[in-house]
């Protein structure tokens, strides 16, 4: 039902405020919180990485998590987030692919103020090792918004309900983010972000991730961060590498 009433809303909307192929590549990495904007119509981006976690004197890796977002109309894509596997490099702990994850995204902006914010609805399926994605279909919805301020200077966030309905407990969480990011240059950004994960009936996760952007051309990006834990329930560390690109024209 969300999906259709985004479409038939999507349709009416006006194309001139709805990101072109014109524009630069806007990924919805390395950082946390995801893009406030869409991809343009008839275009497809692939968003890849790969990160090494540190906790409890043991270290993961997992990759590639890949994102493939298609623009099907003005201001609405379609997007799935592909298995990527977990493994351990030297702690215990469970092994395997995470789920797969297809979502509707529609960009509801922009607004008076250079605001942009976008309403995401997906679910996780049950496709993947219960011991690294959970139990069950696992439903979430997300609203990243974007404020553009002036020489460069940005800030944005992201407000995420995760639903787990199959899990004997922790069924519900709860995740903000903030990001502070400027952009150095035509092709250089960075970024400072906070995010807190708040799960039903456990201790919340926190972390400061920073990073940054360079765009090797318009359509393609790659990327870095580096995130540190807040408290004893986070990850020590977490580092990561990424590589985006965007092919236009294929509804032409």
């Amino acid at each position: 039902m969300l999906a259709a009433l985004a479409i038939s809303t999507a349709a009416g909307a006006h194309a001139e405020g709805c990101p072109r192929a014109s524009d630069e590549i806007a990924t919805d990495r390395p950082d946390v919180t995801n893009s406030s904007i869409v991809v343009p119509v008839g275009s497809l981006q692939n968003e890849n990485g790969v990160n090494l976690t540190g906790r409890d004197g043991g270290r993961t890796i997992d990759g590639t998590n890949s994102r493939w977002r298609l623009g099907i109309a003005p201001c609405l894509e379609v997007l799935v987030d592909l298995p990527s596997y977990t493994g351990n490099v030297k702690s215990p702990g469970a092994s395997g692919f995470s789920d797969v994850a297809p979502a509707i995204k529609w960009q509801v902006s922009p607004v008076p103020g250079r605001i942009d914010m976008s309403v995401t609805a997906g679910v996780a399926l049950p496709s993947g090792a219960a011991g690294v994605a959970g139990r069950g279909t696992q439903p979430y919805i997300q609203l990243p918004w974007s404020w553009e301020l002036d020489h460069g200077w940005g800030v944005s966030g992201m407000f995420t309900e995760f639903f787990r309905p199959a899990e004997l407990t922790g069924q519900h969480m709860s995740e903000a983010t903030f990001v502070i990011e400027n952009k150095l240059t035509e092709r250089i950004s960075v970024f400072t972000e906070y995010v807190g994960d708040y799960p039903d009936g456990a201790r919340p996760t926190q972390l400061i991730n920073s990073g940054g952007m360079y765009h090797l051309t318009p359509t393609q990006q790659v990327d870095f961060h580096v995130a540190f834990g807040l408290n004893r329930n986070s990850p020590s560390y977490i580092v990561g590498l990424g590589y985006s690109f965007r092919v236009d024209g294929l509804f032409r």
